[in-house]
């Protein structure tokens, strides 16, 4: 009872879902008419037939009746041939909206969702899950209208030319679909695995081939394709599985179908030759037979496709259900020349033990403010609470007097520039990257204006194509160096009045580094700017420094102040700025 409820709700999931899409009923309309126009005159041939059974004579067979039968035959093909277009255009369109509706739910769902899901499984949930939906419709749907009408109609004749036939018939019939239910809860099942495992298939070659540099570098191929054909090996034996219930789907539809011919033939043969039938009955009764045995072979595989298809909606609707983040609600960003306040907060993952714990401080409009301590000390962590894409589990974050939840998510975001130590670049132009995100059209002298203030102009210029040079993915043609001015180009464009630098200068030689550090500088002037920083090189000339050690603040001040005072900072300052506690006393007495 529970497994039929299941069914039916799963069924109806996949009912709502295509009404989502909101198809084209009057092309739909026309194409089951269409279809169904077909059907019908299909249903008429075997009534042709066996009049040229009965009384086949070269009299008989005028110019009338050959047209006729020629008409009939090409009617039914532009029918069909329409019908099964128009199908598959309705398809299409569906399978279209449901991808669109998938892309903009996942170009909308909060940065939690997709710590707990792996790209590739969402990857898989677009394309591979939207596919098996769009094969029931195009391939399927179309096959099972004209075979419910093909078979309706078919009974109705053959009840009309032999009914003592017709009920031996109905004998095997039920016996086969007893059989064909339990053979489809089974395919259900194993569809559902089999799309999970080629959802988390996808994950690991996506997760693999995006990072197959460092795969290389690891020499850890050997350990990837083991994993690899783990993989392979487990979507192999599903298949075998599903082969496995095919295997036994269709020889038993041949089966009934051979027994029913072999049962049918033998009688109508006893019928014909006592004369109570005649032999265009019994050609006209085959004929029928076929036209409604041959659709409920398709039944099987049409009933097993729409398991697979309620497997993948399952997964389509899980996806469509997932909370979002809200751009719209809350007010206009007016002022952003304000203090931001950070009062008792308090931050923890899903699931996970506390990062941040009892913040409290205060960033100063238009000054810099620098993050500095030990790795995992939860300086990122609240650069992501900044940009909201997490909220705090404890505590709030103020502008003014104004928690951030209160201005929209869009009017927030468009006050922040986010450079990080990745600089990711999307595969294009360096044109394209630089405007990246941008609403409005931007100018030659723009573009180049924020290139020449990010010090990545003189590489630029060395292109052959310039700014429209590929990058390749995530920027791979360019140095660390050139994709960091290309962010902070990126950043100057946009003109944000909150600047975040995440470990900009990180990983850079001392080349790029210099050249990355003066971009900054152009940068940072004028704007309320926060650093995270490993190298105090970077800011010692910070308005305030926080210092972060396992989620807390142990430490604010200035360099000097800090330096006085704080013993692990002072570690840090005299193992990467090479200055004893002596020196800076003379220097601070000097």
């Amino acid at each position: 009872m529970e497994k039929q409820l299941q069914d039916k709700a799963d069924f109806r999931s996949f009912i709502q879902l295509i009404k989502t899409t909101q198809p084209s009923k009057a092309v739909m309309i026309t194409a089951i008419f269409l279809s169904l126009t077909s059907t019908i005159v299909s249903l008429i041939i075997p009534m042709f037939t066996k009049k040229l059974v009965d009384g086949f004579t070269l009299a008989t067979l005028n110019k009338m009746t050959i047209a006729l039968l020629i008409g009939v035959f090409i009617a039914r093909m532009i029918f069909s041939g329409f019908s099964i277009y128009l199908i598959n255009y309705t398809g299409e369109k569906i399978v279209s909206g449901l991808r669109e509706q998938l892309w903009k739910k996942l170009l909308v769902l909060s940065i939690p969702y997709y710590d707990r899901h792996r790209t590739g499984e969402t990857v898989s949930r677009v394309t591979n899950d939207t596919a098996v939906v769009k094969s029931l419709i195009t391939e399927h749907v179309a096959n099972f209208f004209n075979g419910v009408i093909s078979i309706i109609g078919a009974i109705i004749l053959l009840l009309y030319l032999d009914w003592k036939m017709t009920l031996i018939m109905f004998i095997l019939i039920p016996l086969t679909v007893g059989i064909l239910l339990p053979l489809g809860r089974q395919m259900f099942k194993i569809s559902k695995k089999l799309q999970d495992e080629t959802a988390g298939f996808s994950a690991l070659v996506t997760q693999v081939l995006s990072e197959i540099r460092l795969v290389k570098s690891s020499n850890a191929e050997p350990i990837e394709y083991e994993k690899g054909k783990k993989g392979i090996t487990s979507l192999f034996l599903y298949g075998l599985k599903e082969a496995k219930v095919q295997a036994m789907i269709m020889p038993l539809m041949m089966f009934v179908l051979m027994a029913l011919l072999v049962i049918l033939l033998g009688f109508g043969g006893y019928r014909v030759s006592t004369g109570t039938m005649t032999a265009g009955d019994l050609v006209a009764y085959i004929l029928y037979l076929f036209q409604m045995v041959m659709p409920l072979t398709a039944f099987s595989t049409f009933f097993t496709q729409l398991q697979k298809a309620m497997g993948a909606t399952q997964r389509i609707v899980t996806t469509l259900s997932e909370p979002e983040e809200d751009y719209q609600s809350g007010k206009e960003v007016k002022n952003v020349n304000q203090p931001i306040h950070v009062k008792n907060l308090s931050f923890a993952y899903e699931n996970g033990e506390t990062v941040l714990k009892n913040l409290n401080f205060t960033i100063h409009p238009g000054k810099l403010t620098a993050l500095v301590g030990p790795s995992g000390a939860g300086k990122t962590t609240f650069f992501s609470l900044l940009e909201r894409y997490y909220e705090p589990t404890d505590g709030t974050i103020t502008l003014g007097d104004e928690p951030l939840h209160a201005f929209s998510l869009s009017s927030w975001r468009r006050q922040i520039g986010y450079v990080s130590q990745e600089s990711p670049l999307i595969a294009g132009t360096i044109r394209e990257n630089i405007c990246y995100g941008l609403e409005r059209e931007v100018s030659e002298q723009e573009l180049k204006q924020a290139a020449d203030m990010a010090y990545a102009s003189p590489f630029i210029e060395e292109l052959p194509l310039k700014y429209d040079t590929e990058v390749g993915e995530r920027g791979i043609k360019l140095s660390g160096g050139q994709r960091q001015r290309i962010a902070i180009a990126r950043a100057l464009l946009r003109n944000p009045s909150i600047l975040l630098l995440d470990e900009a200068t990180s990983n850079l030689d001392s080349q790029s580094e210099m050249a990355v550090q003066k971009a900054l500088q152009n940068l940072m002037k004028g704007r309320t700017t926060l650093v995270i920083a490993h190298r105090l090189s970077t800011v010692v000339n910070a308005d305030q420094i926080l210092f972060m050690e396992k989620g807390e603040i142990t430490g604010i001040g200035t360099h000097e102040e800090l330096f006085s005072t704080h013993a692990l900072y002072r570690k840090f300052a005299n193992q990467q700025l090479m200055v004893s506690e002596e020196k800076f006393e003379n220097v601070a007495k000097g």
